[in-house]
């Protein structure tokens, strides 16, 4: 059995009669975007190396304008289910050539067609899968390059705060309102004023201190520099002879007796 015929194929169309372009040439682009989903053909046109590709990509836009404002579909859920090619009528033109003879040029025009339809239930169901996944997949990639952006300058803000201290001043704690603060403070004031007061009494104690000590040493000195002596002067005292022992005694007793 004979498919449908051109005229009666289901969807809604877009068409261009008499566009001054060669059929052949045109063919080469709508075969490219046959049965694929309405945003990737018009990716494809966008990049084609192909001037025909900017006729055949307007009269998409036209195609998927009439489907969204006459009958109500959405553009993210039509392809293209059908276009072609047809050929239009052929302008005939001459050239001279050498010996008197001419050339023909022939001025080739075409028809194009462009039909779009709603994707199929199972079909669309994919489609929506897999851009719910890409879409899944660039949230996470942007989500990873802010937390790493947010890594990095964290990193960054405390290596500057390592090198350069004193650009960077500690917090100051806040304090809240009540009476069990209050309190606190008051106590943490009286401390403080405590330690303050015996740390002033010891200082003073040791100036005090060494005070007294440089003035005896000045004194020292000048009694010293009265008397005409350097140095203090040491008392001889005379060192008794050690007692001789009791032989020793006994044998001098002995000699004096015999001189005697």
């Amino acid at each position: 059995m004979p498919g449908p015929k051109t005229n009666e194929r289901e969807g809604t169309r877009a068409v261009l009669r008499h566009c001054l372009v060669s059929p052949y040439k045109l063919r080469e682009v709508v075969d490219a975007i046959r049965g694929k989903p309405v945003h990737e053909a018009a990716d494809l046109l966008r990049f084609v190396e192909r001037d025909a590709a900017s006729i055949v990509g307007k009269l998409l836009a036209s195609a998927v304008a009439n489907a969204a404002n006459n009958d109500g579909l959405d553009p993210e859920e039509l392809f293209v289910s059908a276009c072609y090619v047809d050929e239009g009528p052929t302008a005939k033109r001459w050239r001279p050539r050498a010996r008197g003879r001419a050339a023909r040029i022939r001025k080739r025009s075409a028809h194009i067609t462009v039909i779009v339809s709603r994707l199929p239930e199972a079909r669309l169901a994919r489609l929506q899968a897999r851009r719910r996944a890409e879409n899944l997949a660039m949230r996470a990639r942007r989500v990873e390059a802010t937390r790493q952006a947010r890594a990095e300058t964290t990193e960054g803000a405390s290596r500057r705060e390592r090198r350069h201290p004193e650009a960077f001043p500690a917090p100051e704690a806040e304090t809240t309102e009540g009476e069990g603060t209050a309190e606190t403070t008051e106590t943490a004031s009286t401390l403080g004023t405590t330690e303050e007061l015996e740390s002033t009494d010891a200082t003073e104690t040791t100036d005090a201190t060494e005070t007294a000590e440089t003035t005896e040493t000045a004194e020292t000195t000048e009694t010293a520099g009265a008397s005409g002596t350097e140095e203090p002067v040491v008392a001889e005292t005379e060192v008794a002879p050690a007692p001789e022992p009791p032989e020793a005694q006994a044998e001098t007793d002995g000699d004096e007796e015999k001189d005697s």
